[in-house]
């Protein structure tokens, strides 16, 4: 069973990302009421990702919550989440915005949840030919993903010492919310939150600010914990360990978006990188401070 269905998430992903070159060039997108952007090759592997699975969703034991499926909001309540032991996530195009603009920094993800925990995980970036994924048991990355030139290697715990040459990964709307202290590590923002999730797997940066949905997160999670990396709450620094409803906006027009922003790190970097992040509003009182003392 683990093996068939790894299998089939990685026959999303291949054949995801030869729908997605295809389409890069296109220029077939277009806005949705929240003002992200809605490709076509986000509609077709949405639908390649469902038929993939189909005959899975036909039982109750699987259910799927699908970026582009607006049916996935039904789900986002207790009961359907605790009585189904398979939960897939997929987001068939993260970093749509970059896609449009014919970027490469766009991955398509797809995650299976066992009993609402993490267990299997795809990731494949098409125009890097870079694929990371979890068997359930350990996790690896791949270069040259789905050719004869494959090379795979083994992702095991990372111990990233935070210097003048780290890079924290942050995610499009930080700079609306905080302000960073550059002394002594760089930030960069890549327009893909699964980039930032999979790349400190592997020592390309030491970390990432994560605010987003299930789908984001659900492909990644079991490889960076594989990693030594968690996403831990930015305000009080709880791990996420399973999918809990409670995390999660319900009731609202978003219900799969986490209510809360989090920082993927190891355990003794996180608060180290926390204190580096700045809001906004204490910026305003420091410098109302220093006028009032003048």
């Amino acid at each position: 069973m683990r093996e068939e269905y790894l299998a089939r998430m990685k026959h999303i992903a291949f054949r995801g990302g030869k729908i997605a070159l295809e389409l890069i060039s296109s220029g077939d997108y277009h806005l949705k009421p929240d003002k992200s952007i809605l490709t076509k090759a986000d509609v077709e592997i949405s639908k390649l990702s469902r038929n993939v699975i189909d005959d899975l969703l036909k039982t109750s034991d699987h259910m799927l919550i699908d970026e582009e499926n607006t049916e996935s909001a039904e789900y986002s309540d207790d009961s359907h989440l605790e009585n189904t032991p398979f939960i897939w996530a997929i987001d068939p195009i993260d970093g749509s915005r970059a896609f449009s603009n014919r970027m490469p920094n766009f991955g398509i993800s797809i995650g299976l949840l066992k009993e609402l925990k993490p267990w299997l995980g795809v990731v494949y970036f098409p125009m890097f030919g870079e694929l990371f994924y979890s068997d359930g048991k350990q996790s690896f990355f791949v270069q040259n993903a789905f050719t004869e030139r494959e090379e795979t290697k083994l992702i095991s715990p990372v111990d990233h010492q935070i210097s003048s040459q780290s890079i924290f990964i942050s995610n499009d709307s930080f700079f609306e919310k905080f302000d960073w202290d550059f002394s002594d590590c760089k930030l960069m923002n890549p327009l893909c939150a699964v980039l930032g999730l999979c790349w400190p797997t592997i020592g390309r940066g030491c970390g990432a600010f994560f605010g987003a949905h299930i789908w984001d997160f659900a492909g990644s999670w079991p490889i960076f914990l594989s990693a030594g990396l968690s996403l831990r709450s930015y305000q009080a620094g709880k791990e996420i360990t399973q999918l809990d409803i409670t995390l999660f906006a319900r009731g609202s027009e978003d219900p799969w978006k986490l209510r809360e922003f989090y920082i993927l790190s190891s355990e003794q970097n996180f608060s180290l990188l926390k204190g580096k992040i700045i809001p906004k509003n204490k910026i305003k009182v420091r410098k109302k401070a220093t006028t009032t003392s003048r």
